[in-house]
């Protein structure tokens, strides 16, 4: 399974780029994505929101919050749990929760937040972003072209448990 966590601010394009990749993969593999809602402010399953989307993706979909969990259990489940409960997949989508240490790319459009360079591997911009003060050891993505998103996935993370 392919671990990936997917940083960046709020309307940067993290659930439309998971969304994508998921919808690229699903015929053929087996996605499952995780959405952090630190909140408790998401509706699972309400029409358009992203719990939705991700579902009709062709994705098992979990939301992690730190009062209530999508998957209706009888307690709040350790993410570890809720990983073990959505494998085997080949594929792992985690949005948000930045202090976990998976490979991570972070999601960007116009400003890139620099608070977000400790935490990842790889940046996906828009060819409209200004990226010349990218650190060089980041692999720079183009957003949309989500087959390269998934090729550079494919290459450089490694498959975990």
């Amino acid at each position: 399974m392919r671990i990936v966590a997917f940083t960046g601010n709020s309307n940067s394009g993290k659930t439309t780029l998971i969304e994508k990749l998921s919808l690229l993969l699903s015929p053929h593999k087996k996605v499952s994505i995780i959405k952090h809602d630190p909140k408790d402010k998401a509706i699972f399953d309400t029409e358009k929101k992203d719990s939705d989307r991700f579902y009709k993706s062709g994705a098992n979909v979990a939301i992690y919050g730190a009062k209530k969990s999508a998957i209706h259990l009888q307690y709040s489940p350790s993410l570890e749990e809720i990983i073990n409960f959505l494998s085997p997949c080949d594929y792992l989508f985690i949005e948000g929760l930045k202090e976990l240490p998976y490979p991570r790319i972070c999601v960007a459009r116009g400003e890139i937040d620099t608070r977000f360079y400790p935490y990842i591997l790889a940046l996906a911009t828009t060819k409209d972003t200004q990226t010349s003060q990218v650190p060089k050891h980041l692999d720079l993505l183009d957003l949309d072209n989500t087959q390269q998103i998934l090729d550079w996935i494919n290459t450089n993370i490694k498959d975990q448990k």
